[in-house]
Parts: structure tokens; C-alpha cells; sequence
């Protein structure tokens, strides 16, 4: 090959060729040397070349390995900073539960309601029937809004409830007894006003807290204490405040002893304090956005499979999303090249918008979906009219204890010497104490002893199973139910111990009673909703627990009215000039009511548990 000046230019051997080196030389371009060497003579690399090559490679690992490292690091951030988020949520739901359970103090201070505002026993069975009836009825529509929105909504509208509720309770208490019974104070309708504001708001916080924890947690393998111990700390809640009432807030006798709460100074201060918990739980509760996309991701997928996505006319096949979401506008460089960055971001925009969006469709027709299962499942019935016939008769029992009590008071008793039944406030700390145990007691044994849930839709996969405890090593099972039914039984105990004649004879057995009711209460809170999110999943769980715990609601003025008007009928046969009703009959005929209706419950619930066996469903 000879060169335009004449001079012939060695062969090219494929030695001479080095990938990893320019064609063209330093020095050797037209532009220095006034001719060109397209393919330059093979010489030796000097050690400049060399090292450039080594430092080349160099940096081509080192910016593969810093972009690695720097991916790890940034996936154990995420991680790190979605356990602090669970934690933290965990903790601020334990917190609200143990304010939101005002309710249950109702005893503390529905007497002197009694006396003092000089409502019958039938007004005062309406205020506690209202505050409930507003907290149980009403528990869909908010675990509606829960599963959509998050609980952030919820806690901010339950601080503005009990805000609301318990100032205008307590200024109605302030202004003495109605006009229609001799007084110059507010109507009674005012202070049912207030109590339906109260039990709103008492339904707004516990689900927003128990919501939060049940999703952060509802597949790990502690998810049965997860949720007992936010349910206990509601339990709690009665017992710390009523403690509170009756040693802090209190009006204080003559002889500067202490007397009867202070209700208008307790109203007050639960306003004030709920609020305040209500508007911090706005932001500290959250719900880590992977685990709820995960279950829901998992449960569509599997629909997928079994078809029932293709049948439906609102849900599109996931298939058909890839494809929308893959598809770009930017076909080759070229394209690429002539599109501004503004349109890029507008695009890019576009895509995410269209991503959330269909997430948003997914989630609204799965839920949708899963209400309908629920509904149409007959053991979901049988298992909420168990709930009916246990709750109804404990929450009838929680409001009018401080009625009972003097019941069991000799009529010519001391007034300044303390019941021999106990304070109201010794049988609400009771309550709360029993109640607390035992949710922590079954929940943390169902976790333990239980066998695994395999029967789950979608069904959790084998890799992210957790293997603990006797069930999972072959060793003893034991079904949930076998400790939901013994409660059960333990309550109805109680019951028919109160229906006996030993109450009025040794009046301090009333405490045995009360520790009973607690027990079985307490159980049956932690035990159903455990049950459903094990039978039906989590991510529904807030719209179907909620759907369950309106059988209270029912339960409460059923068992209310009956309390009531055997109550008042009992004063009316004996006369008394004091408007204290005394002896059995005042409270008999209810006890042994409620000794039935929990027998019934506990035949309701081995219905059910046989609907699950058939089924294959494992609790």
C-alpha cells in the first residue's frame, strides 16, 4: 500500500490492532503533521498508554460499584425508614386507644345523672344507649373511609368530635337539671346531642389506631398480639380514667374528704385531651404504602388466575396496564432527540398520572369486591350474631353498673359509709383490668398455639412464612375458637351468678361478677376481629370489622331497654321515696336474660367455626 507521497506503508497485521487504543495517534492528525495515518505503524505501548487504559477500567468499576453500593444504601434507608414509620404508627395507635375508650367510664358518673340532672333511669339508659348506637352504627362508613383514604381523616375527625362532644356535655351537665322537671338548665336532648358526638368520635380514633396496626401487621406472625394490644389499651382506657375521676378530678365533702367526680371538670379534660390526641395521630398515623400494595398486588394477581378479573367490565386485566404503562412515545434516538425536556416531563407526568390512577381503580374494585364476598359468606352471619348476643348484654352491663350497685345496698345502710358492693369506679378498674388481661391473654396464645392461616386468598408464599411456635413444629394447635368459646362460657358464669340470690345476700360477690364479664368481653373484642382478619385478610379489614362491630350497637339498646324498663318497674312496685330501686327484682330478670343470650351465642359460634372446617378454613 503506498501513501500520496510515495512512500509504502507497512503491512497491517492483526496484532497491530488494539481495541483500547485510538486510531489516530497523538500528533499524527492532518491538522499537526499536514497528512494523515489512518492506520499508524505498530509500536510499543508506552507506559503513558497503559496507564490510561488501566485507569479507564478503573473508573468504568468504580462507577459500577459506587452505583451499587449506593442502590444498597439507598434500599436499607427505604427499609430503615418504613420500620420507623411502623413503629412509630404502632406506638401513637397504642396511645390513641388509650384515650379513645372515654366510653367506658360511663359509670362513673351516670348516677349522678341520675340524681343530680334528676333524669329517670330510662333517660339515662338513652344517653349511653346513644353514645353507643352512634359508635357501632356508624363503624362501616368510617372503616369505608379508612380503607380509602387512610387513617389520617379519621383521626382528625375524631378530634374534632369528642372536642365537640364532651365541652357540650359538659356545660349541659353545668347547667343543672331541664326545665321539664323543675330546673332552669339545658334540655335532655342537648346532652344526647353530645354523647352522639362522643360515640362518633370514640369509633373515628379506635378505628383509625386499630386499622393502622392491623395493615402494618396483618401477615407478619405476631399479628394476633399486634392487634390485642392496641384493643387492650382500649380497654385501658376506662380504667386510668376513671382512676383519674375519682382521686384528681373529684369534689371534695365538707370535711374535705373526697366525694363524686367533679363531671363537669371531667368533661373538660377528656375534651381537651382527646382533641389533642386526635390531631397528632393526623400525622403519626400512617400506613406503610408497600405492605398495602403488596396484599393488594398479591390478592389481584391471584384473581388474575382464577379469571374473574377478565369477567368483570369495571377492572381491566393487569396485563393491559403493563402495556399502557410500557408504552412510550420516544420510538428511537431520533424521536428522542426532538423532543424538548419540557414535553419529556409532560409525558412522563402523563404516565405517572395514568398509573396512579388505574392503582386507584384496582384498589376501589378489589375492596368492592371483597365487601360483597364478606356479605354473601353465611358464616361472616353467624359469626356477628355471636358477637350480638355476647356484646349486647356486656356493654348493657359496663353502663349501669353504678345502678346495680346500689341495688345490692341494704336500704337503711349508711349513705357516708361505702357500698358493700364496691365503688363504681373499683368495678370499672375491674372491667378495664379483666378486659385488658384477657385480650392480651388470647391474642398473644392464638399467635402462639394457632395453626397456620394456609388457607389465606391470596395464600401467603412459602418464603415469607414465618415458622414459630408449636403449630409450626408439629407440636400442639389449638384453634382460635377454643379460646373464644371458653371465655364465652366464663361470661355467661358471671351472669348466672349475678341472676342468683348470692349477690344480695354477700354483696362483695358482685366483684366476681364483674371479673367474669370483664374476662369474657374483653375476649370476645380481641378474639373476632383476630378471626376476621384471618378468615377474610387485611385489606378489607377495617370495612369488615367494622360491618361486625355495629352488632354492639344493637346488642346495648336491646339489653339497655330491657335493663330499663325492669328496672323501673321493680322501683314502681316497691315505692321508694328516694328513687333507688332495691333488691333483685330490680335486676334479676335482665341477668338471667343475659345468661341465655350468651348461651345461644356460644351455639351460634360452633355453627360457624363447623361453616369454616367444611370449607378448609383454618382459624
Amino acid at each position: 500500500m503506498t501513501s500520496s507521497h510515495g512512500h509504502r506503508d507497512p503491512p497491517i497485521d492483526k496484532r497491530d490492532f488494539d481495541a483500547n487504543r485510538p486510531l489516530l495517534q497523538d500528533g499524527d492528525t492532518e491538522g499537526h503533521t499536514g497528512h494523515s495515518t489512518p492506520y499508524p505503524r505498530s509500536q510499543p505501548e508506552s507506559s503513558h498508554s497503559r496507564l490510561s487504559v488501566d485507569s479507564g477500567s478503573r473508573n468504568a468499576d468504580d462507577g459500577l460499584l459506587n452505583d451499587v453500593v449506593e442502590g444498597i444504601v439507598e434500599r436499607d434507608r427505604q427499609k430503615i425508614h418504613r420500620e420507623v414509620v411502623r413503629v412509630v404508627s404502632f406506638v401513637w395507635g397504642v396511645v390513641t386507644c388509650l384515650g379513645a375508650g372515654s366510653i367506658t367510664a360511663f359509670s362513673l358518673y351516670g348516677h349522678l345523672l341520675l340524681t343530680r340532672l334528676r333524669y329517670t333511669q330510662l333517660q339515662v339508659n338513652a344517653v349511653s344507649i346513644a353514645a353507643e348506637v352512634a359508635m357501632y352504627l356508624l363503624v362501616p362508613l368510617f372503616g369505608y373511609l379508612c380503607d380509602r383514604y387512610s387513617p389520617s381523616p379519621l383521626s382528625l375527625g375524631s378530634a374534632i368530635l369528642f372536642g365537640l362532644g364532651y365541652l357540650l356535655a359538659a356545660f349541659t351537665y353545668k347547667s343543672g337539671p331541664p326545665e321539664d322537671v323543675g330546673g332552669t338548665g339545658w334540655p335532655f336532648w342537648v346532652m344526647i346531642v353530645a354523647f352522639i358526638l362522643v360515640g362518633m368520635g370514640t369509633s373515628c380514633m379506635y378505628l383509625s389506631a386499630v386499622a393502622t396496626c392491623a395493615k402494618n401487621y396483618g401477615r407478619g406472625k405476631h399479628k394476633g398480639i399486634m392487634l390485642a394490644v392496641p384493643i387492650a389499651a382500649f380497654g385501658l382506657s376506662g380504667m386510668w380514667q376513671s382512676q383519674l375521676g375519682t382521686y384528681v378530678l373529684c369534689e371534695r365533702n365538707p370535711d374535705g374528704s373526697r366525694g363524686d367526680v367533679d363531671v363537669f371538670r371531667y368533661f373538660l379534660f377528656l375534651g381537651l385531651l382527646l382533641l389533642a390526641i386526635g390531631i397528632i395521630g393526623t400525622f403519626a398515623l400512617r400506613i406503610v404504602d408497600d405492605e398495602e400494595e403488596k396484599y393488594i398486588d398479591e390478592t389481584v394477581e391471584e384473581l388474575e388466575r382464577s379469571g374473574l378479573l377478565e369477567e368483570s367490565d369495571f377492572f381491566r386485566p393487569r396485563s393491559d396496564i403493563r402495556a399502557v404503562l410500557e408504552y412510550g412515545t420516544f420510538g428511537s434516538d431520533d424521536d428522542e432527540e426532538s423532543v424538548t425536556l419540557s414535553d419529556q416531563e409532560r409525558e412522563e407526568q402523563r404516565r405517572e398520572k395514568e398509573r396512579q390512577e388505574e392503582e386507584r381503580r384496582k384498589k376501589n374494585w378489589l375492596l368492592n369486591y371483597e365487601t360483597r364476598v364478606f356479605l354473601q359468606d353465611p358464616t361472616m352471619w353467624w359469626l356477628a350474631a355471636g358477637f350480638f348476643l355476647v356484646t349486647g348484654p356486656g356493654e348493657s352491663y359496663i353502663n349501669n353498673l353504678g345502678t346495680i350497685i346500689p341495688t345490692l345496698t341494704p336500704r337503711f345502710y349508711s349513705p357516708l359509709a361505702p357500698p358493700p358492693a364496691g365503688l363504681p369506679s373499683t368495678h370499672v378498674t375491674t372491667i378495664a383490668l379483666t378486659s385488658t388481661i384477657a385480650r392480651l391473654l388470647t391474642g398473644s396464645l392464638s399467635d402462639f398455639f394457632a395453626p397456620p392461616a394456609t388457607h389465606l386468598f391470596p395464600p401467603i408464599p412459602e418464603h415469607s412464612r414465618h415458622r414459630f411456635g408449636p403449630s409450626e413444629t408439629g407440636g400442639l394447635t389449638l384453634s382460635r375458637m377454643t379460646f373464644l368459646l371458653p371465655s364465652a362460657l366464663l361470661l355467661s358464669i358471671g351472669y348466672l351468678l349475678l341472676s342468683s340470690p348470692l349477690p344480695i345476700d354477700h354483696p362483695p360477690v358482685f366483684h366476681v361478677t364483674t371479673a367474669l364479664v370483664g374476662f369474657g368481653y374483653g375476649s370476645a373484642f380481641s378474639l373476632t376481629p383476630i378471626l376476621i382478619s384471618v378468615v377474610w385478610g387485611v385489606e378489607n379489614f377495617a370495612t369488615n370489622w367494622g360491618i361486625v362491630a355495629m352488632m354492639p350497637a344493637l346488642g346495648a339498646a336491646l339489653w339497655g331497654v330491657v335493663y330499663s324498663r325492669s328496672y323501673q318497674n321493680a322501683l314502681d312496685a316497691i315505692g321508694s321515696p328516694d328513687g333507688q330501686c332495691y333488691g333483685w327484682k330490680c335486676y334479676g330478670y335482665w341477668a338471667v336474660g343475659c345468661t341465655i343470650s350468651v348461651w345461644v351465642a356460644l351455639v351460634v359460634w360452633l355453627a360457624a367455626w363447623r361453616g369454616w372446617k367444611k370449607r378448609g378454613v383454618v382459624v
